[in-house]
């Protein structure tokens, strides 16, 4: 038995090899897209187009101006010379963001009192349009706090009676910069295992029914359950060597810290990667074609990233859908990866996410080796 699958194991490492094109797609794409998403999929807004309207014409008004156009968040792309410009701006999509600072703004900040400023912003992009306010109330929130202080110095009258206040001390356990990218970047190494394993798994068998060679092999002394591991294990061991392959990539090149135990990551890469190599097997025993195996990937792989919580939280989302997500072995795998990278906790943290991997890795097996040992019979 075993000497049969070796020798199917050396056929389809042969196989590959002969394969240049099948040798790019394992390697180079999933670089490229590593790091594609490393570079560009992040939760930080920079250069918002503004559209800039001072009413107030004021030395204190033409500073808090300058605090936007020197932060590296707004880029003033339309100086306003009324509401309406301003108005216009945003409605027609040149600027993201309207500020506009009314009449009579340093006239109140003279006096110590609070001081309005106007914000018009794109609501299109809710994301965008959220954090760039979250940015407008820190620089107005930061200028407010330096004009109080010119004016206490000033008239000494603010420093006399303080108002009550409260300082919060921030501080950002394992992101302290918080830097969305040792956030993605974990998260790609699952994805990417996701959708090249399951691609592999599905069409490599479907691509031995459509050329007649499955027919072959099942009329040589092999039995299918041999078949089916000598099919599999090849893109477990790709797997294994892939997900090595982008999580040192991730490390090196983007100085993602891994502060966990390997062993612990290595044998959750291990579940997951049969839990993703049954649905392979899976698809290709309900697809006859290439083309309708493309179909399946497409229909199966899209929700699971979704589903996954890669980039949307699964608390904001329905309650059914929250769980329909408890199938989804991504959602465990980003749990655990992302836990072992950046927070290092072990076995006693992550033992949920483990059993559920290896309970989905079974029954997902178990039904696919059933249904793939009834279409070669």
């Amino acid at each position: 038995m075993l000497r049969r699958i070796a020798q199917l194991l050396i056929k389809e490492f042969l196989q590959l090899k002969r394969d240049k094109s099948a040798r790019f797609r394992l390697l180079v794409p999933p670089m490229i897209q590593m790091l594609l998403f490393g570079y560009a999929a992040t939760f930080e807004v920079f250069n918002v187009s503004t559209a800039m309207l001072d009413q107030d014409h004021t030395p204190e008004s033409r500073a808090l101006v300058a605090a936007f156009a020197h932060s590296s968040r707004f880029e003033l792309t339309t100086t306003a010379s009324n509401r309406a410009q301003a108005e216009q701006a945003v409605a027609s999509s040149s600027a993201q963001v309207g500020i506009v600072v009314p009449p009579g703004f340093a006239a109140l900040l003279r006096k110590g009192q609070s001081a309005p400023l106007q914000v018009l912003l794109d609501g299109t992009n809710s994301n965008t349009a959220l954090i760039a306010l979250g940015y407008v109330n820190d620089i107005a929130n930061t200028f407010g706090q330096s004009m109080a202080l010119e004016l206490a110095q000033r008239t000494g009258h603010a420093l006399a009676r303080p108002l009550v206040h409260v300082d919060v001390a921030q501080r950002y356990w394992y992101n302290p910069n918080l830097n969305s990218r040792w956030f993605f970047v974990p998260g790609v190494i699952g994805t990417l295992t996701l959708v090249t394993i399951v691609n592999l798994t599905a069409f490599a068998i479907v691509r031995e029914r459509e050329v007649g060679t499955l027919e072959q092999l099942l009329v040589t002394p092999i039995r299918p359950a041999e078949f089916i591991l000598g099919k599999t294990l090849p893109f477990f061991l790709i797997g294994l060597v892939e997900v090595g392959l982008v999580t040192g990539l991730g490390m090196y090149w983007f100085h993602i810290p891994f502060v966990g135990n390997p062993l612990l990551l290595f044998g959750a890469t291990c579940l997951y990667l049969i839990s993703i190599l049954s649905i392979g097997l899976f698809i290709s025993t309900i697809c006859t074609t290439q083309q309708q195996a493309f179909a399946a990937n497409f229909f199966v792989l899209n929700p699971m990233f979704i589903l996954s919580g890669f980039s949307f939280p699964i608390s904001s989302m329905p309650h059914f859908l929250q769980w329909l997500t408890l199938l989804d072995p991504l959602r465990y795998y980003l749990v655990i990866i992302r836990g072992t990278f950046l927070k290092g906790v072990g076995l006693d943290v992550l033992w949920p996410q483990l059993a559920a991997l290896a309970a989905i890795g079974v029954v997902l097996l178990t039904v696919s080796v059933l249904r793939f040992r009834k279409a070669l019979d």
